[in-house]
């Protein structure tokens, strides 16, 4: 196991936000969001910090490069419901030459409805181990993506 970032509950230890609304096709007979939606949305923000960063994810991969999900841990606190708001706060960490991490921060108002980590590993087009980017290095461990 890589993962070695605890993610806060405090959105002042993030510098990057971006609001999703939850759909009814992502919920369940009782109107909760279906555990597997919030991968997507971890990935939803992930790619809205790097756009942001100045380095959008379609032309990250225009330069040959993927950064494939290693391992994910979610800690679901609350569910979250059809039409919620949720601000997913998030920050990076823990890069090295092969991976980097990155923390998230799921709330609706003022309540915490899970935190999440994800590790990522640069790959080439074939799968195949690649160099990290050496703008990497100025979005992971500045929570503002700068």
């Amino acid at each position: 196991m890589r993962l070695s970032l605890d993610p806060s509950t405090d959105p002042d230890d993030y510098g990057f936000v971006h609001r999703i609304r939850t759909r009814f096709a992502e919920t369940d007979a009782m109107g909760v969001i279906h555990h597997g939606a919030y991968v997507a949305y971890l990935e939803e923000a992930r790619a809205s910090l790097l756009r942001a960063a100045g380095h959008p994810y379609e032309e990250v991969r225009l330069e040959g490069v993927d950064f494939a999900v290693l391992e994910l841990l979610v800690r679901y606190r609350r569910p979250l419901y059809f039409d919620d708001q949720v601000d997913i706060h998030v920050s990076t960490g823990a890069l090295t030459r092969a991976t980097f991490q990155v923390g998230y921060l799921l709330r609706v108002g003022d309540e915490t409805r899970a935190t999440a980590v994800t590790v990522h590993a640069a790959v080439d087009g074939q799968g195949r181990a690649a160099r990290m980017p050496a703008w990497l290095r100025g979005v992971v461990g500045h929570p503002d993506g700068r």
